[in-house]
């Protein structure tokens, strides 16, 4: 199970230039922005959705200030119905609590079940901030190096514009 260490242990074993910043845990949005965690700019905010048949699961990763509905994105991703995951879900399927939702924590997802999708103004921008697996730091990492990562463990990522 990927946590905070793990994940930092892979990215320096993958190779993988980031920056990590510690902070207090950071639950929202709201509270990162307020956290001063650096490279506001670039902040993501993550979405654990599934369709109305509990048959997909997605993990929408977009600017943190970007305002989408739920209908907007189900009808860009040609989904069923969605809506928010459970709690339990987002424990079983990718070894996260609220607060925690990260792309990384798709590295836990074994069965390879959640599909990430990535908004295009993220890979525009060329770097995102996430957290490492754990809301109590925050990772600045190259778009394209997130992508090559999940995809090499075997997680489908879409890149679309949410």
């Amino acid at each position: 199970m990927y946590g905070k260490l793990e994940t930092i242990t892979l990215l320096d074993q993958a190779g993988i230039a980031y920056e990590l910043y510690e902070h207090e845990a950071v639950f929202t949005v709201e509270q990162a922005h307020a956290a001063g965690i650096p490279h506001r700019e670039l902040g993501a905010k993550n979405l654990f959705l599934r369709d109305d048949k509990h048959r997909a699961y997605y993990l929408a990763c977009l600017p943190d200030e970007k305002d989408v509905s739920l209908r907007e994105i189900q009808e860009r991703l040609g989904s069923r119905r969605l809506s928010f995951a459970s709690a339990q879900d987002l424990h079983d399927m990718l070894g996260l609590a609220p607060g925690s939702v990260t792309p990384l924590g798709a590295l836990n997802d074994a069965d390879h079940r959640v599909e990430v999708v990535l908004d295009q103004e993220l890979m525009d921008a060329g770097h995102v901030t996430v957290h490492p697996c754990d809301n109590t730091a925050t990772v600045l990492i190259a778009t394209a190096d997130l992508i090559a990562l999940l995809r090499e463990h075997g997680t489908t990522v879409r890149v679309t514009d949410l």
